[in-house]
């Protein structure tokens, strides 16, 4: 079985995020960056498993700069057993699906995996413009895969409960929380990672379609307000008029 696990490069939950340029671009300086959480924890991860108990072959697959090589690094110390980085800026979901798409078409993967969403824009798009690009079925935010011949048994949650749909391969599915647990890397694989193969690919031509105007932070936590037992009615007016709760 041949899966390919899209990765993105996003910063530690515990960065400091601040901008530059008139807030239109990320200040990287000082930043640590990781392999995003969805894309380890629950696509990669699977489909090592499923690996190891099927056979086959794992690539892990990347958009972005020499930059990032320490991030795809570690995906093969996990336990993939090679990788590509496509030399392209990022710039937005369309752009990494488009660039993934035309590696992916003629290389006769079964399976490619990605996490839901990146934790850095949320935007959980690349999958699903990925399956368009490449006309295979897509199932989003699958908590658990299992596979038996050429068709892939998956679950994902719904509102008031789970759907259990059956596909045949080959096909593409964003991974949500469930779907596996994590993995440490050991030294073995980080050691092996230094020698396993990571191939560098020149992008594809493609038009920028959309530009960042300006990026903005959050307000954070504001004080707590207290509402005395006795007057219920005060905390339903400020979760109406200041929360727009209700």
């Amino acid at each position: 079985m041949k899966i390919l696990v899209c990765i993105s490069n996003v910063p530690d939950t515990t960065t400091k995020i601040s901008f530059t340029n008139n807030d239109t671009t990320f200040n990287t300086a000082g930043v640590q960056f990781v392999i995003n959480p969805f894309d380890e924890w629950y696509a990669l991860v699977r489909a090592l498993e499923l690996k190891e108990t099927l056979g086959g072959n794992v690539t892990i697959i990347h958009v972005g700069g020499a930059d990032s090589e320490p991030t795809i690094r570690k995906g093969l110390a996990i336990g993939a057993d090679d990788a590509v980085r496509i030399d392209a800026e990022p710039s937005d979901a369309f752009a990494v699906a488009e660039q993934i798409a035309a590696y992916a078409k003629d290389k006769g993967f079964d399976l490619i995996m990605a996490g839901k969403e990146t934790i850095s824009y949320n935007s959980a798009m690349v999958g699903g413009m990925l399956a368009e690009l490449l006309n295979l079925p897509y199932i989003s935010l699958a908590t658990k895969l299992d596979i038996a011949g050429s068709v892939a048994t998956i679950e994902h949650d719904i509102d008031g409960g789970t759907e259990v749909v059956e596909c045949p391969l080959p096909l593409i599915l964003s991974a949500n929380k469930g779907m596996s647990e994590a993995r440490i890397p050991n030294m073995r694989g980080i050691m092996a990672a230094r020698s396993k193969p990571l191939t560098v690919v020149a992008p594809i031509a493609s038009d920028k379609l959309t530009n960042i105007v300006s990026y903005k932070l959050t307000a954070g936590r504001t004080d707590c307000k207290y509402i005395d037992a006795s007057t219920p009615e005060k905390l339903v007016e400020l979760l109406h008029t200041e929360a727009k709760a209700i």
